[in-house]
């Protein structure tokens, strides 16, 4: 359900929950009984597609359900043999 805000002139601001469509364009406010126009503000969309949230998912799943290891990570086919950079033919050989 959607929840609209109204903005109280006297009060502040208050929220309801009702059906979309259903809204009407003016309530009394619960604390003082004046009447209170609607706001209109964005709607929170989801951000079920970012990669935010599929960071979030993985890490909580992470916790639960750890991935299964066969090897120490960077000993499979896509370690390269050697670099062509000339920079790295400087550094110690292990």
């Amino acid at each position: 359900m959607p929840i609209y805000e109204y903005r109280c002139p006297e009060c502040a601001v208050f929220d309801l929950m009702c059906g979309m469509g259903e809204a009407p364009d003016s309530m009394p406010c619960p604390s003082c009984g004046a009447t209170s126009r609607r706001k209109m503000s964005a709607p929170h969309l989801s951000r079920a597609g970012s990669a935010e949230f599929r960071l979030m998912d993985d890490s909580k799943r992470s916790a639960h359900e750890p991935p299964v290891v066969t090897g120490l990570p960077g000993q499979g086919k896509n370690r390269p043999v050697y670099t062509a950079n000339p920079l790295h033919q400087k550094l110690p050989r292990p």
